[in-house]
């Protein structure tokens, strides 16, 4: 009965995870690595004939994305989720194929100018087809029995119409243990969606930490803040750009500008014009006006039971060609532009982007997390002066703002609020899909709080019947340290690891008695004098 980490491991996305009991595998989420880091999106840290069965939490691609590459590399089994999660993957993986095709299209037109050999996209529409016809689907508090000794439950996570928390329940021979995947727990408040699912016991719990260092503003805030931005920023003759992920965050910000509208907080263009351009968000946004029964939160319900669009008002447009999308940056009309991708690595923001980046009257919003490496990120921190955008240096004379506020994950004291909520506590809990700093930093704030929790490594490897780690895995390495150093060995890299390991282990021993902690500090004193060469 064992637990291993494939993604999202000291580091935001890439979400992967493996439960090993009774000689089957069972993959949780299957998701794209965004932004820079050091593992090959194209490479499995298994074989994927020898998953058996897969859970999807959710349809954001850092948590479905390689779905296409599992089943393209062999993988032929079930593909279990919620069925609103089912009907947004058929859309996201279909277009993150296409993105795939036209990325290797791309690369291969300018390589074979250089004389180097095609590149293969890392999956193509074909295989984003074969996944979706592994999907099955199930409701929110049903328990589906996976496999002889195994079953799951999904519960409503709060963070995208058909995000789920999955609870997972194992029988080996004698030993029964209970892992809840937390997946990506939901802020509290959002509209449209439910709240998240608080649940009150597990053995083993993995728990997401993307916001684990901050607390987000209250709601009024940030709508009255978005509100304040557009108004200066039109009034000023600006546009407003937001790069926003085409599927939730999209459809929140069009229910938060029909909001503002309807309140009248735009004084300066008050009937302003807000175009969606991402073909992919109009057909998320159609998903999200269909049958939501089950998934939305009262306040969703009642609107629709009496017959109002919640994401319909005057003004909006939604592009669908290339020359629409093009026409919107040589209209000098002062407009709400929202595009994808909501980090700024891919897609139409980056044209808008080259448009707007450089004109002091605009605005440039992030509403979402920016992953290490991604242009978004490099914005939001202001890194630079200038960015380079097709060939071409834009300076950076826009006005950067970033809404935290609007964020779907949970802040750190909702993740505290929802840690503890178990009782009694779990026998370990595991910190993922955080940044290395606040992964290892809210582990050490559960452990004084009296919890067994740790931030796992790449490919480590958990014992769940024995409560013990079996391997150690390999630390996530960010792309800034890894230029500065030369590739280290496996080896080495497993020594680093160990080391990973010594601390925790000091860490654990915390409050021990002093004859003790002077004996093993005397050890270490005595491993270090011998290997300080």
């Amino acid at each position: 009965m064992k637990l291993s980490f494939y993604g999202a491991d000291k580091t935001v996305t890439g979400s992967c995870h493996c439960v090993e009991v009774n000689g089957k595998r069972i993959l949780i989420d299957c998701g794209l690595q965004q932004g820079a880091g050091d593992k090959d999106n194209s490479t499995l840290p298994f074989v994927p004939g020898s998953i058996d069965a897969v859970l999807v939490t959710h349809a954001h691609i850092d948590h479905s994305g390689r779905l296409p590459l599992l089943v393209k590399q062999g993988y032929h089994g079930p593909i279990l989720t919620t069925r609103l999660t089912a009907q947004l993957l058929s859309i996201m993986l279909r277009d993150s194929a296409h993105i795939q095709e036209s990325d290797a299209a791309w690369e291969n037109q300018k390589g074979r100018r250089a004389g180097r050999e095609d590149v293969e996209p890392l999956y193509t529409i074909a295989d984003a087809e074969a996944a979706l016809k592994l999907l099955q689907t199930c409701n929110y508090g049903e328990t589906v029995d996976v496999f002889p000794g195994v079953s799951a439950r999904f519960y409503d996570a709060g963070h995208l119409l058909g995000s789920a928390m999955i609870e997972l329940n194992l029988r080996e021979n004698d030993v029964e243990k209970t892992i809840v995947f937390s997946g990506d727990i939901g802020n509290v408040n959002h509209p449209i969606i439910r709240d998240p699912s608080y649940l009150t016991r597990a053995d083993y719990v993995v728990m997401e930490t993307t916001y684990a260092d901050r607390n987000h503003p209250p709601e009024q805030a940030y709508t009255e803040e978005l509100a304040e931005i557009i108004d200066s920023t039109l009034g000023k003759g600006g546009n407003v750009v937001i790069p926003a992920f085409a599927v939730g965050r999209t459809q929140e910000l069009l229910y938060y500008i029909r909001e503002i509208k309807e309140r009248g907080l735009v004084q300066s263009v008050p009937d302003f014009p807000v175009y969606v351009d991402s073909p992919l968000a109009g057909e998320a946004t159609r998903i999200f006006m269909g049958d939501l029964r089950g998934y939305t939160d009262d306040e969703t319900a009642d609107l629709a039971e009496k017959g109002i669009n919640i994401l319909a008002f005057p003004g909006l447009n939604v592009t669908q060609t290339l020359e629409e999308s093009k026409w919107l940056n040589t209209d000098h009309t002062p407009k709400v532009i929202l595009s994808a991708s909501g980090m700024c690595d891919a897609g139409r923001i980056r044209h808008h982007l080259k448009h707007n980046l450089w004109r002091p009257e605009c605005t440039i919003v992030f509403v979402g997390f920016q992953a290490y490496g991604s242009l978004g990120r490099i914005l939001v921190d202001g890194e630079k002066k200038e960015v380079k955008l097709f060939g071409e240096e834009i300076a950076v004379r826009a006005r950067i703002a970033q809404l935290f506020g609007l964020s779907s994950h949970a802040d750190r004291t909702a993740l505290l609020r929802w840690i503890n909520n178990y009782t009694p506590r779990p026998d370990h809990v595991f910190l993922v899909h955080g940044e290395e700093q606040n992964t290892v930093s809210f582990a050490e704030t559960l452990r004084e709080a009296g919890f067994a929790a740790h931030a796992p490594d790449y490919t480590e490897v958990y014992d769940l019947a024995a409560n013990a780690l079996v391997q150690a895995g390999v630390p996530f390495i960010e792309e800034k340290e890894k230029k500065k150093t030369p590739k280290e060995s496996p080896v080495y890299q497993r020594l680093w690891a160990m080391g990973q390991r010594l601390l925790e282990v000091i860490r654990h021993n915390k409050g021990g008695a002093n004859k003790d902690l002077a004996k093993f500090a005397d050890q270490i004193s005595a491993l270090c004098e011998k290997w300080d060469r």
